[in-house]
C-alpha cells in the first residue's frame, strides 16, 4: 500500500509538471491555430512555413488566461491519474497472490521459456493497463473537455461535480465512455509492441556477456517505447477526437469512420506542425 501511494504522489508531480504540455498537444490536435505560420527552415534547408512550437503556444495562452490557464482540466487528470494507478497496481498484486498461492507444495511445472515468460509478463500488465483505462475514462473525457472549452471561451466543463451532471444529463452513461475503443486498442497494440520488440532486440541483436548489458536492455526498451507511441498516436487522435465530440468540434462517430484526409492532415500537422492552407506571397510578404 505505501508503494502504491508513493507511486500515486510521484505520478501526480508529474503529471502536474507535464500539463501545459498535454493542454498544447490536445488543442493543436483539435485543429486550434490562433497563430499565423512562420517562414522557417526544415532540416533539408528549404524555407517553408510552419507553424509556432509549444512556447508560442503557451504565451499565447497565457496572455489570455496567466499562468493558471496552462493547467486547465489538471484535477479531473490527477484524479484520473491517482485511481489509475491505484487500479494498476491492485490488479497485478492479484496476480502476484495468486502466484503465490500455487508455490506451496510440490510443482511438477516446466520453467517458463523466456519468450513465454515475456508473454505471460505483457498479458497481466495488459490486463492492468485496460481496466485502469476503463475505470479512468469519464476523468479523461472530462479533461479533454476541459481544455478545448479555451476555444470557444466556454465555462460548460468547469467545476469538479457539474461536468459529470451535464455529460450524463446530454450523453447518459455512453457520453462517459466517449473515445474509449480506439483509446484501449491504442494502449495494448503500443505495449505489446514495445515489449515484443524489446524481447527481439534483447535475444538476438545485443550479445551476452557484456558489462553494459542491463543498460543496454534498458535503452533498448525505451526506444521501443517511443517507437510503439509513434506507430499506435493516430488510435490517441482518433480517441481524443471523439472523446470532445459534441463539443462543437467536427463529428467523429466511430472508431474506423474517423479516418480520412482529416484524419491524416491533423496526424501530419502534429508531429511535422507543417500548415495545411495553400499560401502565396504577395509583394515578397
Amino acid at each position: 500500500m505505501a508503494d502504491a501511494a508513493s507511486q500515486v504522489l510521484l505520478g501526480s508531480g508529474l503529471t502536474a509538471l507535464s500539463q501545459p504540455l498535454m493542454y498544447v498537444k490536445v488543442l493543436v490536435q483539435v485543429g486550434y491555430e490562433p497563430l499565423p505560420p512562420a517562414l522557417g527552415r526544415n532540416m533539408f534547408g528549404r524555407q517553408v512555413y510552419q507553424l509556432p512550437g509549444l512556447f508560442a503556444y503557451a504565451k499565447h495562452i497565457m496572455k489570455i488566461d496567466g499562468r493558471a490557464g496552462l493547467f486547465k482540466g489538471l484535477t479531473p487528470r490527477l484524479c484520473s491519474g491517482a485511481i489509475g494507478t491505484i487500479v494498476h497496481s491492485q490488479v497485478l498484486q492479484r496476480y502476484q497472490e495468486a502466484d503465490q498461492e500455487e508455490e506451496p507444495g510440490p510443482s511438477f511445472k516446466e520453467p517458463l521459456s523466456s519468450l513465454e515468460q515475456v508473454i505471460k509478463e505483457t498479458s497481466r500488465e495488459m490486463v492492468a493497463r485496460s481496466a485502469a483505462t476503463l475505470v479512468t475514462h469519464p476523468f479523461h473525457v472530462i479533461t479533454l473537455r476541459c481544455m478545448v472549452q479555451f476555444i470557444g471561451r466556454e465555462t460548460k466543463y468547469s467545476g469538479i461535480f457539474s461536468p459529470f451532471v451535464t455529460i450524463y444529463r446530454e450523453e447518459g452513461i455512453l457520453g462517459f465512455f466517449a473515445g474509449l475503443v480506439p483509446r484501449l486498442l491504442g494502449d495494448v497494440l503500443s505495449l505489446w509492441l514495445c515489449n515484443m520488440l524489446a524481447y527481439l532486440i534483447n535475444t538476438y541483436a545485443l550479445e551476452n556477456g557484456v558489462s553494459t548489458m542491463s543498460e543496454m536492455k534498458s535503452y533498448s526498451q525505451a526506444v521501443t517505447g517511443f517507437f510503439a507511441s509513434m506507430l499506435t498516436y493516430p488510435f490517441v487522435l482518433v480517441s481524443n477526437l471523439m472523446a470532445i465530440n459534441n463539443c462543437g468540434l467536427d463529428q467523429w462517430s466511430s472508431t474506423f469512420s474517423s479516418g480520412g484526409r482529416q484524419m491524416m492532415d491533423r496526424i501530419l500537422a502534429a508531429f511535422r506542425r507543417r500548415c495545411l492552407s495553400n499560401m502565396s506571397l504577395v509583394d515578397g510578404k
